[in-house]
């Protein structure tokens, strides 16, 4: 196994470990769902992709200061994203973690993530998985039901998850998430509660279940928005009944101990995703690779006093596509005023479910941003979408099947955290 140690000096700083998000945009096929920066390249680009991002770590301390940002290089979660990391070589994999074992220093408890299409883990990966450090791994299985599966373009069956799940467990890798779409092609109640059910007697300790994304970004979501039938569009669910698949998940998972945290996000006591949980509660990323997004805090103006102008953070992005981020296009960069992280705290803090807690909004933004919101919560606790229980504010689980209709109302409030209409 790989031993991760200190390369550059700790930064007093930054107390905050930071999390490492790598993209591996290569996929066997592209499902007809699916609009992430992904799709189905030659092998023979793989070990230019692997340089590249190699060189992305190696130089992460340099392309930091070139955001006006900074890091602590102490790391306790990675993420292997994509697209499908495990089609890539064993050996593409172990350079990966060499790379950032030089350029980091792994916590002892870290959470090493590394995201798996089933079908994709022979014995040799699963000791490669090993060998790296991998402590858990999130299988795309989407639905345990063969002839859904296939409608969107997986390339598995069940007999296929189940026996990946068993090789991880006997590999001692038993920390498991499996991902679920709600509003498949052909999907049911009666279907639906096929998957949910093979997912709870599979003993998995993590769960992710979305509501299937129509939109322009891919092709089913074309198709249906063109009400024509190629990609199965016209066996999709309707809206109300993939809503109805969603709420019959939170209760199934509910009542099997997989309890939710987050809008989509399902767990075992203690088994929460380390790394998303940075997302939603802004704690410091690095992205490398296609499409990957870090948020890192700014280094200048954190000697000024809290104001709604002050920066606070800085978000940036590599390119969305592999010609461009192969050819070291530049960066996109935004910065993240005091104001805008206000908005953030809420709509990503909403997200999950333990709310956002005033209190502690008030103590970093100052007791007015806080208070600027109340008019806008009260509105969206009357319309049963918000509640309220001492200093915290949460959404109901009305409220996240409604999520989007309320985070827009905490994105792009004026300066002053005045909400136009409130008090």
């Amino acid at each position: 196994m790989l031993t991760l140690r200190v390369s550059p000096k700790w930064d007093n700083r930054f107390p905050m470990p930071t999390g490492l998000y790598l993209s591996v945009p290569f996929c066997r096929t592209k499902c007809s769902y699916c609009n992430f920066a992904s799709d189905v390249f030659s092998r023979a680009v793989f070990g230019r992709y692997v340089d590249r991002a190699c060189s992305d770590i190696e130089h992460a301390t340099e392309i930091a200061a070139q955001m006006e940002t900074g890091f602590d290089p102490a790391i306790d979660s990675i993420y292997l994203g994509g697209g499908t990391p495990t089609v890539l070589d064993g050996t593409h994999l172990r350079r990966l973690f060499v790379t950032i074992s030089q350029n980091f220093r792994l916590r002892r408890d870290a959470e090493i993530t590394v995201e798996c299409a089933p079908g994709t883990l022979p014995g040799a990966m699963v000791e490669s998985l090993q060998a790296c450090g991998v402590n858990r791994v999130s299988l795309g299985v989407q639905s345990f039901v063969d002839l859904e599966a296939a409608s969107v373009g997986r390339l598995h069956k069940r007999q296929t998850v189940e026996e990946d799940i068993s090789h991880l467990r006997a590999a001692g890798i038993a920390n498991i998430n499996v991902d679920l779409i709600a509003g498949l092609p052909h999907q049911t109640a009666e279907t639906w509660e096929v998957s949910l059910a093979v997912l709870v007697d599979s003993g998995v300790p993590h769960a992710s279940v979305y509501m299937l994304e129509v939109d322009q970004d891919s092709r089913l979501g074309r198709e249906l928005i063109a009400g024509g039938t190629k990609y199965h569009a016209h066996f999709v669910p309707d809206e109300d009944l993939t809503a109805d698949l969603y709420i019959a998940a939170c209760e199934r998972l509910g009542a099997a101990g997989i309890e939710q945290y987050e809008i989509s996000n399902f767990a075992r006591e203690g088994r929460e995703s380390r790394h998303n949980l940075k997302y939603w509660t802004r704690q410091p990323y690095l992205g490398f690779g296609v499409d990957a997004h870090s948020m890192l805090r700014a280094t200048r103006d954190r000697e000024l006093s809290a104001a709604p102008g002050r920066l606070e953070t800085i978000r940036f992005s590599t390119p969305d596509s592999l010609e461009s981020y192969l050819a070291a296009a530049p960066l996109s960069r935004t910065a993240i005023s005091s104001q805008s992280a206000l908005e953030e705290a809420f709509f990503l803090g909403l997200r999950l479910v333990r709310g956002v807690n005033l209190a502690e909004i008030a103590a970093e933004f100052g007791p007015p941003a806080a208070a600027g919101f109340s008019r806008t919560i009260a509105e969206f606790v009357n319309h049963g979408l918000l509640e309220v229980e001492g200093d915290v504010v949460r959404l109901t689980p009305r409220g996240r099947l409604l999520s989007n209709e309320v985070f827009e109302r905490f994105i792009a409030v004026p300066s002053g955290g005045v909400v136009p209409g409130g008090p």
